[in-house]
């Protein structure tokens, strides 16, 4: 019998609104496995055991007197730790904000919990954000459940390593620069960084105002949909939250196909200094998509050195100036992989992050123009390398430092700068015994199309069945 943790979240919500499983017996399935493996993984900052038991026990007393329990009712989520919640800690993997309560609750996590679904705590992340292997000075590595000596992928380290373990069902994480595609990738889940301004960012720790997206990971596609259709659509409290309807993700999901569909494979950018494992992963998943009725293109997405450049400045430059006031009275709180790459973003002039500001319209309409005239969506790696060790990327601000966050997010950070949504999948093909992984990106508020050739890779490939051996 299959263990209660290791349901799907769809299935599990099904089991909770039929009356098979109560939540707190799922709240307990996800406790018992933090308990047993989390000294080991280092995936929460906070675990709230006893609030995550007192809810479930109210939501099944109201469950007997409720015919709606909300699209994820009783489910019990884990989320990375920049989600502010009223009156409850948010240490944003810091230091400077280790003991910090905030007075707002975020949009995002008041819409899931009117969903039904539980809380089970903070999840590690790297500081601030702000790294694409989840290094995390001040609470320690965060480690990949599929092999504990590599890295989970940051900056929402713990949402992967946290799905992936079976300790929660799903988690939300944020994407600037490829921090929920990356860790969704290295720990074997989905992930989806939506069309910017899909999801509300009120009440969310900032990065970088300009690129900054919220979304969810978790095992399978369906999952995914589930979560991201709570979350998105306008928030009158995030002025910068589009108006744009949301689709129908779930009925995308419950009718998969890539029949007809035109794929396009973007060479150059997108293979150099490719491992030959993730290629030939890759090239499966190609071949999968053929094999469903797909047509495979070759297409041109111009210069993508010149996007990703522009999109680190950004990063750069709008973290170094929201943590400017922190930069001159705790300077010395900041761990110092965080500490470099900040501290970069304070050499750039603001005629030049204007420039960076007012191209990006212009590059955005050509870029969809030319890279989507003869595709429906982008097939690419979401990393083209195979997964770091936690010793190769525990450097600090030495030499190489750069180079190695620039490798590690060199296929994801583009699609931040391009605002468009990209779905991280993993692919059934290991590469060195670690997860590999595809993403494919569609052109604004096109998530639907999204899970559509999403659900159909997975029903395909069967990706989703398979697992780390903790």
């Amino acid at each position: 019998m299959t263990a209660l943790n290791e349901l799907s979240l769809d299935d599990a919500r099904k089991l909770v609104n039929n009356g098979d499983v109560t939540s707190l017996e799922l709240v307990q399935a996800c406790l018992k496995q933090i308990d047993k493996h989390d000294d080991r993984l280092n995936t929460f900052i906070r675990l709230e055991s006893e609030l995550a038991q007192t809810q479930a026990e109210e939501f099944d007393k109201n469950r007997k007197r409720q015919s709606e329990i909300g699209l994820l009712g009783g489910v019990p989520l884990a989320h990375k730790d920049m989600y502010y919640r009223a009156g409850l800690p948010t240490t944003c993997g810091s230091k400077i904000r280790r003991d910090y309560k905030s007075t707002t609750t975020s949009t995002a996590i008041e819409r899931l919990a009117k969903s039904g679904a539980l809380n089970l705590g903070g999840l590690n992340m790297a500081e601030f954000a702000f790294s694409p292997t989840g290094h995390n000075t001040h609470f320690g590595a965060c480690r990949n459940p599929w092999n504990t000596d590599y890295v989970t992928g940051g900056s929402s380290s713990g949402s992967g390593s946290a799905v992936a373990a079976r300790m929660a069902f799903g988690s939300l994480g944020s994407d600037t620069g490829g921090s929920i595609r990356l860790p969704a990738g290295f720990c074997g889940l989905v992930g989806i960084k939506p069309t910017q301004t899909r999801v509300s960012r009120y009440g969310v720790m900032g990065l970088s105002f300009s690129l900054d997206n919220v979304g969810p990971l978790t095992r399978t596609v369906k999952d995914n949909a589930l979560i991201l259709s709570v979350i998105a659509g306008h928030d009158p409290k995030d002025a910068t939250s589009s108006t744009q309807p949301v689709g129908n993700y779930l009925e995308a999901v419950d009718n998969p196909s890539a029949k007809g569909l035109k794929i396009g494979i973007a060479r150059g950018y997108f293979e150099d200094g490719a491992d030959d494992t993730i290629i030939e992963s890759r090239d499966a998943a190609v071949k999968s998509f053929t094999e469903q009725g797909a047509s495979i293109v070759e297409i041109d997405c111009g210069d993508i050195n010149h996007i990703n450049s522009l999109a680190a400045f950004i990063a750069g430059t709008e973290a170094a100036t929201l943590h400017a006031y922190w930069l001159r009275h705790r300077r010395d709180d900041y761990g110092p992989q965080v500490l470099a790459r900040i501290e970069s973003g304070l050499q750039f002039s603001g005629v030049d992050y204007l420039h960076a500001i007012q191209l990006r319209p212009k590059i955005i309409t050509e870029f969809v123009k030319k890279a989507f005239a003869d595709c429906d969506i982008i097939l690419a790696p979401t990393f083209n390398i195979e997964t770091p060790r936690i010793d190769e990327t525990d450097v600090e601000d030495g030499q190489g430092f750069e180079a190695l966050m620039s490798t590690v997010s060199h296929c994801t950070r583009p699609f931040n700068y391009l605002t468009l949504p990209s779905l991280s999948l993993p692919t059934p093909e290991l590469a060195n015994e670690m997860p590999a992984s595809i993403q494919l990106i569609a052109p604004p508020f096109h998530e639907k199309l999204l899970y559509r050739v999403g659900s159909a890779y997975e029903k395909h490939t069967s990706f989703s069945e398979r697992a780390p051996n903790l």
